[in-house]
């Protein structure tokens, strides 16, 4: 048997035998990709959702700014930028006061060659667009207080804006239980000292804070709450299928708009098994996605609920960047158990920056091995943090049977966090 894994650009071509316990190829429910995107922004725009149409609410104003994803997210930028720019422009905003704002995150700025395949030439010639840098404690303005007492900064140029435009794309998210809407604001354009609080071992350990999840999740709750005290006055999100393909389009309201996005979502992203799996194998979606190791946790966390206690994730991740940064590979040097890194943590014997992926990525090793397919990280490397590196997919998937037996349940998820796993509340 065949299938194609995500996998960097191109991809992986993966021959697996049949068992009597495969539980399949399993993949995202099919929305069909919209025949005119172009046409169903504009017509979103003019009829958006529990709002008025997007050149109403500019009329009038000064300047507006358009939050977008960073280039790790494949959101569909030339389509969404000339639509919005373009009502913007009718309702009378000059050119030059509409400011893009690229919600980077604790990520790294996108400039150069790099900003002009993230929006666009045209766009990219055309406007001003500014990364937004969450240690720049100068850039920030207090908006207020979200948790116990946590100070809300977000990024002063966004907060001082006539008009507060969020774009992005809906997926399921391991701590916001989906991204979009809220998420452009906390962590996009939020300062690193209320990402502390956002990412702190607490909130990543919390039982709601997790895939698929916004009742009782303290991560979607916060980011409502300081989306409220910032400002937002209009979303465009969409949705995309496996291939990048826009399926579905969401503007208006930001909560409304999100809400109907996320609804329409859920039926298409999330399988539920009768019972756990002894191994799996699975992606992290391929480019951008699978880029660092910082990431890969998204596509860990996405099948471990359905992976039994000792089980094991097959993971393929090109990692072309590595750790991702080097304080996220400095983070990894406190683990010299995955135990001793968790339990360190909620001592709060340390605090690094991006120390929440790597928490996310031992909460799992604690019930499930981790076998990584990378080009990216060297084998002595991985095993030295207590990974076990895979030189060829298919001589693993050989040794995983050879351990679980050929009656093992497995399944292979090529699309890796596109789709969640979850086991129904009986099993």
């Amino acid at each position: 048997m065949q299938v194609h894994l995500k996998y960097g650009q191109s991809g992986l071509d993966l021959e697996f035998p049949a068992t009597p316990n495969f539980k399949g190829v399993l993949y995202p429910g099919a929305a069909e990709p919209l025949a005119d995107p172009v046409g169903a922004v504009a017509a979103a725009l003019l009829g958006p959702i529990a709002s008025d149409p997007l050149q109403q609410l500019a009329r009038g104003k000064k300047n507006a700014i358009i939050v977008i994803s960073d280039i790790t997210r494949p959101v569909p930028n030339a389509l969404l930028l000339p639509a919005i720019t373009r009502e913007l422009e009718a309702a009378g905003i000059p050119r030059e006061q509409i400011t893009i704002l690229i919600a980077t995150g604790i990520h790294r700025p996108n400039e150069g060659a790099e900003l002009e395949r993230l929006v666009g030439k045209e766009i990219a010639g055309r406007y001003r667009i500014l990364n937004h840098f969450s240690k720049r404690q100068e850039e920030m303005v207090l908006v207020g207080e979200v948790g116990d007492g946590i100070p809300a900064y977000v990024n002063k140029h966004y907060v001082e804006a006539e008009l507060k435009i969020l774009t992005g794309f809906i997926e399921p998210h391991m701590w916001a239980g989906f991204s979009g809407g809220r998420k452009s604001i906390l962590p996009g354009i939020s300062s690193v000292q209320t990402l502390e609080f956002m990412h702190g071992p607490e909130m990543v350990a919390h039982p709601k804070t997790a895939y698929g999840v916004l009742e009782g999740n303290p991560f979607h709750q916060a980011g409502l709450e300081i989306m409220q005290k910032a400002g937002a006055d209009f979303i465009l999100n969409v949705t995309l299928d496996t291939s990048k393909k826009v399926t579905g389009v969401f503007a208006g309201h930001p909560v409304e708009a999100h809400l109907a996005g996320v609804e329409f979502l859920s039926r298409h992203c999330v399988q539920t098994l009768d019972e756990p799996l002894d191994f799996v194998v699975t992606t992290n979606a391929g480019a951008p996605l699978d880029c660092n190791l910082y990431q890969t946790a998204k596509g860990l966390s996405g099948v471990s609920g359905a992976t039994r206690q000792g089980g094991v994730i097959l993971i393929a991740t090109e990692c072309l960047e590595g750790f991702g940064s080097e304080e996220y590979r400095a983070v990894f040097e406190h683990a010299t158990t995955p135990a001793a890194f968790i339990e360190k943590l909620m001592k709060k014997e340390f605090f690094m920056p991006d120390q929440w992926c790597a928490q996310e990525t031992y909460q799992v090793m604690l019930k499930n091995e981790i076998w990584v397919y990378t080009q990216g990280i060297d084998a002595e490397t991985l095993r030295r943090f207590h990974f076990q590196p895979v030189a060829a997919l298919n001589s693993a998937i050989e040794a995983l049977l050879q351990r679980f037996g050929q009656e093992a349940r497995w399944a292979i998820v090529p699309d890796g966090p596109m789709l969640i796993l979850r086991l129904a509340q009986n099993s």
